[in-house]
């Protein structure tokens, strides 16, 4: 224990139970590196929240998940001292992280809606326009491959031959029509998609909104013809709905967006990274 007193950034009493927490920095640093700052400069600054030498070692804070780390000295360095405050560029931490790769995988689920609605409504673009074309080859792979009860009762009104059956039932125009609306839908994710990655705050409600209004035909769909998938999609959703809800505060719910800007401000800037200095949180101020 005294041994580890010397480092900076380790408190002196051990946590008495452990609570597992998913630590967004810690994951963000596994796989994008520490935002450490003057690696590359010849001599340390008087800024102890950034680095600080320890016994000759150079210990060095990552302003995103606060470890800090031992690294030598550059061997040929960029600038005599680190960057001041006013030029360094604080990475997102706490609450701000957290909603960026949350709002990041919505926004990649969406991306990937937008392509498969629009493959579809390609298939269906190609489909009404060569339908006489494609009819007698459709019906002659169908009855080779279909083995479930429609294939020996096409007219039982269920499978995939029966599907098959009534798109060629439909007109052209209706066809286009369905194609147009696939589009559309299509159109309204990738807008979705672009909106969430940046974080944009009319995005979070636009994904709401249209999330909300699909949940009851989910519902009834599952209702109709149970499948993992379908129940897998409409668990994604609510969650996706209960998140923009609950942790954006949509609506002015929980404050709204003036409580989540004082939430933001107190997890990011250098006010935040002095209350989790190794003097305020518990460890010894090392010379």
């Amino acid at each position: 224990m005294a041994a580890r007193a010397r480092l900076p950034g380790v408190p002196l009493v051990e946590p008495s139970r452990l609570r597992p927490t998913l630590h967004y920095e810690l994951l963000v640093c596994g796989l994008a590196g520490h935002a450490l700052i003057g690696v590359d400069a010849r001599h340390l600054s008087d800024d102890r929240l950034l680095a600080r030498e320890v016994d000759g070692v150079r210990w060095h804070r990552c302003l995103r998940c606060d470890s800090w780390l031992p690294v030598h000295p550059p061997a040929s360095p960029a600038r005599e001292l680190p960057p001041a405050r006013e030029e360094i560029d604080l990475p997102q931490r706490g609450k701000p992280l957290r909603d960026t790769i949350v709002l990041r995988l919505i926004a990649v689920n969406r991306a990937l809606h937008f392509v498969v609605l629009g493959l579809i409504a390609i298939v269906i673009f190609t489909f009404a326009s060569h339908r006489e074309e494609l009819r007698g080859r459709f019906f002659r792979v169908l009855a080779d491959l279909q083995t479930g009860a429609s294939a020996d009762h096409p007219g039982s009104g269920h499978g995939l031959l029966h599907d098959v059956e009534r798109a060629f039932s439909l007109r052209s125009d209706t066809l286009r029509l369905v194609a147009a609306v696939f589009v559309a839908y299509a159109l309204v994710e990738g807008i979705e998609a672009v909106g969430l990655w940046y974080q944009r705050r009319w995005a979070e409600y636009l994904t709401l909104v249209v999330t909300a209004s699909l949940l009851p035909l989910e519902a009834y769909e599952i209702a109709q013809r149970f499948s993992a998938l379908k129940v897998l999609t409409i668990v994604i959703n609510v969650a996706v709905v209960a998140y923009l809800l609950w942790a954006k505060r949509l609506f002015g719910l929980r404050g709204g967006v003036a409580a989540e800007h004082r939430e933001r401000e107190h997890d990011v800037g250098w006010a935040a990274l002095e209350r989790s200095a190794p003097e305020v949180v518990g460890a010894p101020a090392v010379a």
